[in-house]
């Protein structure tokens, strides 16, 4: 079973409203089992929702400087549960996402510049020994 960023399958959960739904990702899940996640919603924040990103001190800022890192955190905890429910030992998460980054985040600056490093559930997911994977990596 595969754990999947429910934006990844065109699920409208994006913190604009909207998704990355992949054509590449629909061709690789057609013939497994997953379930999707969307760390965000589960950590109760809203859709839409302000931009968010890990800043240098690896607290989770929306645009307006507002601290969301614990409903980061809540929905990191609640996605493992999931995983862990459905004893996933793979998750397919969206690239760039400051809970669901595998490879890259943004760099907390809000100027599109990307970093290495993982998102919240990303890194929560990788800790439990989960192998996590992006889009880009299909």
């Amino acid at each position: 079973m595969i754990i999947v960023s429910a934006c990844l399958v065109g699920v409208n959960c994006k913190y604009n409203g909207g998704n990355n739904y992949s054509d590449k990702v629909k061709e690789f899940l057609k013939d497994k089992q997953y379930v999707i996640i969307c760390p965000e919603q589960l950590g109760g924040l809203t859709t839409p929702r302000k931009p968010s990103e890990i800043n240098k001190n690896n607290k989770v800022m929306s645009c307006e400087d507002e601290d969301v890192t614990e409903n980061f955190i809540k929905g990191a905890e609640e996605s493992l549960k999931i995983a862990k429910m459905f004893n996933c030992k793979q998750a397919l998460l969206k690239e760039g996402s400051p809970s669901c980054g595998c490879n890259l985040i943004y760099d907390g600056t809000f100027t599109g510049n990307k970093i290495s490093g993982m998102g919240i559930t990303a890194a929560l997911f990788n800790e439990n020994n989960i192998e996590v994977f992006s889009e880009k990596e299909l």
